[in-house]
Formats: structure tokens, sequence, C-alpha cells
């Protein structure tokens, strides 16, 4: 089923012969009498077999016939964007030097610093390899039912088709796995050079700076964006090609079908790699959180705390390897979608493969501008004090966005075919909808600057620079319930502006390419990919980079820098959450397309979606129901190892009272709270998986297609705005908690709470009872923000495609 909702919208994929790019239809390219032409076709297919199809019926009668086509030269379109991705990874060699040029913990004299770190690496690479290994029986088991439900099909090719499916998914998901696992272990690299950048060389008068650790912590980051759309890029690209090699250019349904298989396999990493990473990292968080700094007074990031390695690995294992995972799938999915649907179209098709390779030329094209913009931070814009950070990553964002719009254009004007007379002068047919290179620049256009608007939106509504989040910081003055009150609304509130951003984007490229349209978009939005994602990774890395600052009992100045750098990670991290949830809701829509154009196909003609009949409306309300399903399972999967990880927590400090003193020598087990996120998280992926992926066929073998339809269309509508929100409330809760711990309140906080004021005059701001509210929201955010919220941008997509 997910290979052929992938191709729904193919609904005749011709081979490439060049010598038709100028007798197709002439109402195309022509100016000749239509009526005649049809005519002479009609005639001469009906006189040839396959076995006398010839170069003179070739010309009569390319597509009708459409028996004998010369072999493409499929190699040498798929070249620049291989030739891309090479370029991204040597991008990537790039900065890596980049990175090594900085000094190391032991270099600066704190050795302290590079064990932690490598703790850190070491916890992360357990679980991974603990979860690849369930993966893979996952992917090998899944990989089997593919070979034989295609290998069972009376097709004479039956055992090749079962073959390059399987393959295509393994290879898909193994992608998917290996995008995940190389940014978890440069992050894990990258933070302890952050700390030391932050701390400086004391003992040779080298200062630390914002700057130096920014620096470190955006090229830590642009090695994972990169590495996404490298290996993203050059796996689609390679796969076709060698997909062609196998099927000739007699047959690029097949090929496409296949190819599905790609994306597919990719998504379905994601799922478990976002839920398991999440559940992992969340379970630390809260524990630490609610024990260290509620109960016992000291930091998350205290080494007395037992959880402080497993809340460092977490950042590693989801905000890093989840979300590398995450988005190769929906650029996975995004650019198989549009290559499909472009393929539907027999004009494009007719003008080279130029024109079908197009969704891919964006995303290389999308590769440069991205390597042009990420001096940008680390050059040109060099960060003097806290509040550069912020605008030194939000330029990246924006100046990748403007540089990329005039290279849109470029490609579509120049790939994209422009009828000269006839029903579409100008442009070309696609899905029915008469579009054209301009209305496919739009497209790519609303995607690139909407999620551009959805980034900004985010940041006004997460950052502690502007009135939302401060409106809840000032809430905690009251106590933790108005805390989380204002953070609720404000999660709802910060969802308008975003769907209505979506609801644009649908609309107008719907009205100028169909689904084709749509597709485009969604690559639009995913095209500044690399820098998006350069300054989300950023984010963790600069929150590893505190917490060891704080391991070490560094001086006060680093964890101030760490914490400056970590607060504006915080709000970039939100940014790349609405890029992925928007372009996850655009790519899930073109897919719910292609089923509909798939049964329209099986119909024998034009099928609407009626929402008023009763079993199309009953999936609607059971689609709308499943994000919710889906995030009670995944927060109480949190609640459940966060509560585990709260008992050991109180064990060890009731067995050991020394963790409880400031200074003291005594550490407590690290190993121990490593293993309850562990096996926690690798137990509690099963069941929302299972959930996402069993729905829609239950759905479909039980109560039909149509029902099918209503479930996909509720679980798109419903799950976007449920993401959103819950991402910004964990987010803005997130926020509020550093914005009081900078001392923006201190004042109020010594007049309403005046025991916190010690006797050199300076307030205690974490022994206050407006901080622990604080902390108590940020809490509750934490599974919203990093586990359920962001794992539904995949149950809109993997719903989609089963």
């Amino acid at each position: 089923m997910q290979i052929s909702l992938l191709i729904a919208a193919v609904a005749a994929v011709a081979a490439e012969p060049p010598w038709y790019q100028k007798t197709w239809y002439p109402y195309l390219f022509d100016c000749s009498d239509s009526a005649d032409w049809r005519d002479q076709y009609d005639s001469a297919c009906s006189a040839h077999s396959a076995n006398e199809c010839d170069v003179e019926t070739r010309s009569a009668c390319p597509q009708t016939c459409g028996l004998c086509t010369p072999s493409s030269p499929k190699m040498v379109i798929a070249t620049p964007p291989i030739m891309a991705a090479a370029v991204a990874f040597l991008f990537i060699a790039y900065l890596y030097v980049r990175i090594d040029a900085f000094p190391t913990g032991a270099e600066v004299g704190l050795a302290r610093v590079d064990e932690l770190s490598l703790k850190i690496k070491s916890g992360a690479r357990q679980f991974l390899e603990t979860e690849y290994a369930y993966l893979a029986v996952f992917v090998v088991g899944l990989a089997l039912t593919l070979f034989f439900l295609f290998y069972l099909t009376e097709d004479e090719n039956a055992y090749t088709i079962a073959l390059s499916v399987s393959l295509s998914f393994v290879t898909g998901a193994t992608l998917s796995a290996s995008a995940g696992w190389w940014g978890m272990m440069v992050a894990t690299d990258g933070n302890a050079k952050t700390t030391a950048a932050c701390a400086g060389d004391r003992a040779n008068g080298v200062p630390g700076s914002l700057n130096a650790g920014l620096n470190v912590a955006f090229s830590t980051g642009a090695v994972m964006g990169f590495a996404v759309v490298g290996l993203g890029l050059a796996g689609v690209s390679t796969a076709y090609v060698v997909l062609c090699s196998i099927y000739g250019d007699d047959d690029q349904a097949l090929v496409m079908q296949c190819l599905a298989g790609f994306g597919f396999g990719a998504s379905s990493i994601a799922l478990f790699a976002r839920v398991a990473g999440g559940i992992y990292t969340k379970a630390a968080d809260v524990g630490a959180d609610l024990v260290g700094k509620v109960e016992a007074g000291i930091d998350e990031d205290d080494p007395h705390n037992p959880a402080v390695i497993a809340d460092n690995v977490g950042d590693n294992v989801g905000d890093v390897a989840g979300m590398g995972s995450d988005l190769f799938g929906s650029f996975g999915e995004a650019s198989c979608a549009a290559l499909l649907v472009g393929a539907s179209s027999p004009m494009i098709v007719a003008a080279g493969w130029g024109a079908l390779m197009f969704p891919l030329a964006l995303s290389g094209v999308g590769i440069l501008v991205c390597m042009a913009t990420s001096f940008v931070a680390t050059d040109l814009m060099p960060v003097r004090d806290e509040k550069g950070i912020e605008s030194a990553l939000k330029m990246q964002l924006l100046v990748s966005t403007l540089l990329m719009t005039p290279c849109v254009y470029a490609l579509a004007v120049t790939l994209l075919p422009a009828a000269t007379c006839g029903m579409c002068v100008g442009g070309f047919v696609v899905g029915g909808v008469c579009s054209s290179p301009l209305k496919a620049f739009f497209c790519v256009g609303f995607g690139l600057w909407g999620g551009c608007v959805i980034g900004f939106v985010t940041e006004y509504y997460t950052s502690f620079s502007y009135t939302p989040v401060q409106e809840v910081a000032n809430a905690c003055r009251t106590g933790a319930a108005t805390n989380i009150i204002y953070g609720l609304a404000l999660g709802y509130k910060s969802a308008i502006v975003p769907v209505f951003v979506v609801a644009f984007i649908v609309f107008g490229a719907h009205s100028l390419a169909g689904f084709y349209g749509i597709s485009l978009a969604a690559l639009g939005m995913l095209a500044t990919l690399a820098t998006c994602l350069s300054i989300d990774v950023y984010g963790p890395v600069c929150d590893n980079a505190g917490g060891i600052a704080e391991m070490c009992e560094l001086h006060p100045s680093v964890r101030e820098k760490t914490d400056a750098l970590d607060a504006a990670g915080n709000t970039t991290a939100a940014i790349g959450k609405g890029f992925a949830i928007g372009s996850a809701c655009l790519v899930g829509l073109a897919l719910f397309g292609a089923f509909v154009t798939r049964l329209e196909d099986a119909a024998g003609g034009d099928l609407h979606v009626d929402l008023l009949d009763p079993i199309t409306f009953a999936g609607l309300l059971v689609g709308a129901m499943l994000p919710y399903w889906f995030s009670a399972m995944t927060m109480k999967s949190v609640g459940m190892a966060a509560n585990a990880m709260v008992l050991e927590i109180k064990r060890q400090f009731d067995a050991n009272p020394n963790l409880l003193i400031p200074n003291h020598p005594d550490r407590p087990d690290y190993d121990t709270c490593i293993k309850i996120s562990t096996d926690a998280s690798l137990q509690e992926m099963i069941a929302p998986g299972a959930l996402v992926m069993l729905s829609p066929v239950l759905c479909g073998v039980c109560f039909g297609t149509r029902c099918v339809t209503g479930l996909l269309a509720g679980g798109i509508a419903s799950g976007i705005q449920m993401a959103i929100s819950s991402s910004n409330t964990g987010g803005a809760w997130d926020n509020a908690k550093k914005y009081i711990s900078k001392g923006a309140m201190d004042e109020l906080i010594g007049q309403l709470e005046p025991e916190t004021v010690d006797g050199t005059g300076k307030v205690q701001t974490k022994k206050s009872q407006i901080f622990k509210a604080a902390v108590t929201g940020d809490t509750v955010g934490d599974p919203l923000k990093d586990t359920s919220g962001p794992a539904l941008n995949i149950l809109m997509k993997l719903m989609a495609i089963i």
C-alpha cells in the first residue's frame, strides 16, 4: 500500500525519447491542427505492433505507441545532483578541519571537559547501537514482507521488482539511520570544544568568547545539516540511476514504484528514532529537574545529580540523531513525491529529463546557497554580546532564503517547459492544471518564504526577548498553575499564524500547479534545510557545553556564556521544529492527493472526496483523534520513565547524603540512570509506531478507501496544529525558566521573597518559589516540545505512505 500511495499521482509515466521533444502532441510545441495530428497518431499506431515499431512510427506517434524508445542519458541528467551531494561532503570535510582547529579541553588545561564529553559520547553510542539493533530486525522483517508481497504478483518480472523495492526500502532506512549516527558523533565531539572555546586558555592569557563558542557549535551543526542533505540527494539520485539501468527506459512508472520504497524506509526509521530519542532525553531531563532543582535544590547539570549524564546523552540521541533521521525522511519523501507527481505530466516528461529532475536540481542548488550562507554567522557577523547571537543565527536563515529565491527562478525558467501554443501557452499541464515555469517558481517560493515566516513567528513566541515568553515568566509570581495556564494559551495562540501560512501555501500552490505545486512548496520549505538544521543542532551542542561546564565546576563566567548560547539555541531549535512540521504537512497533503488520484484511476473517472459521506466523515473524526492518542502514548511513556528515574535519583540521595553537599568529591552512579532511560525508550517506542503504521491499513481493510481518505485528512488537519502548539508551549516554558535564571526578575524576587537575598545583597534566584514554578512549567513542557510535538510530523507523513 505504501508504494501505491507514493506513486498514486503517476497516471502514465512514459520513457523519455529525445526524438519527441518537438513532436509531442502538436498543441504543445507545434501549431498544426491538433485533430489531424491525433488522427495520424491513431492511424499509425493501429498499423504497428510492438515488434514493428520503427523510427518512422516513433516520429508519428511517440506517446500513444511508445514502444521503441532509445536509451536516454540518465547518468548525465543525474550527475549534477550527485555532484552537488559530493560538494556537500567536501564541505563537511572542510568543516571537520575547521572544528579540529579549535582546542580541546586538555589543550586549554581542562582535561576533565574531554573526559565528560567522552562519557556522554559513550552513552549515546551505546543507546544508538542498541536501538539500531532493534530497528535492524524491523527493517529486515519489513523488507522481506515487501519482497514476498511483490513476488507473489503475476508480473513476469516479479522477482526483480520485489528485490528492487526491498533494497530501495533498506537503502532509505540505512541512510536515515546513518544521518542520525553521523550527527550524533560530531555533536558529541563539538560539545567539549564549545566549552573549551567559552572557557579560553587562562594559563596562556587567551580569554574565552561567545564568538568562538558560536563558531564551534554552528560548525558542528553544519556538519549534520550538510550530511542529511548530501546523503538524501545522493541516495535518491543514485537509486534512480540504478533502477533505470535495471528497467531501461520503457517503464518509468515501474522505476518510480521501486524508488518509492526509499522514502518509506527513511520515514520508518525516523519515526522510531524520534520517539525513542524523545522518550530517552525527556525521561532523564524531567527526573533531573524534579529531584535536582525542585527537591534537592541542586542544578540539573550538577555533577552530584545522578541523571546528569543521561540528560546530556539524551540531548544527542533525541535532539540530534532523532532530528537528523526525521528531516532526512522529510527530504527523501518530498523529493520522491515531487519526482513522482511531476512524472505524471506528459508535458514535463516530453520536455526532457532536465524538467523531470527539477526537484533534485532545487535541492542541489540549495546546498550551494547554504554553503555560501554558512560564513555569515561564523565570519561576516562576529558575535560580541548576547543579543548578537540570535541576530547572527536569524541572519543565516534570512540570507539563505534571499539567495535561494533568484536561483529558484533561474532553475524554473531554464528546466521547465513552456508551450508556444495550444491549451496551455507558455506553460505545461500537470494534474489537469495549466501551470508554467513562473507558477512553479511561485509554488517553491511560497514554501521557501512560508517556512521563513513560520520560523520567525516561532521565534517570537519562544524567545525571551519578546513579550509572550516574558508574560509567561511573570505568571510564575503566583505559582506553577498560572505559569502552565499562560504557557498553554501561548502555545494555542502560536498556531494561528503558521496554520494560516500553510493554508495559504496549500491553496496558492494547488491553484498554480495542482499537487505538483504542493510537493514543490514542500521542497521549497526544505530548500535551505542545511542552514535550518545547522542552527537546529547548534542548540543541543550548546546545551551539552553548558552541562559539561557545570559538571566540571568551571568559572561562572563560562556557564554564563554557554547559557547565552543555549538560550538562543532553544529558539533556533523551535524554529527548526516549525520548518519540519510545516514541510511534513505539505508532504502529507501531496501524498494524500496521490491517494485520491489513485482512487480516480481505479474508478476510471473523476472522483471527489465527499465529507458528507458518513463513512468518510467517520474516518475524518478518527483521523483527527489519532494525534491525541499518539501524544497520550508518548507523554505517558515519558512519565513512566521519568517516574522510574525520580525514584532512582532519590534512592541514590538517600543512600549517599554526601551527594547533597556542595563540592563534595563523591559522585553518583550515572550508569543506572542511563540504563533506565535506554530500556524505557526502546520498550515504549513500539506502541506509538504501531499505531501510526497500522491505523491506515486496518481502516482500509475494514472500512474501505473512502474511510481512509477521511482518516488521512483528519490526521493532517489535527496533527499540524497540535504539533505546533505543543512544540511552542514547551519552548516558551523552557525560555521563561532561562529568562528568570539569568536574573531578569531578581529585583521582583528580592521584593516578594526577601529570604532569597544573601548577606551580600545578591538574590539567590534558583532558591526562589518563582524559579521553582518556572521549573515545573519547563518540566511539563519537556515531553511536549521534544517528544510528542516533533514526532507528530512523522505521523502526518508516514500514515500517508503506508
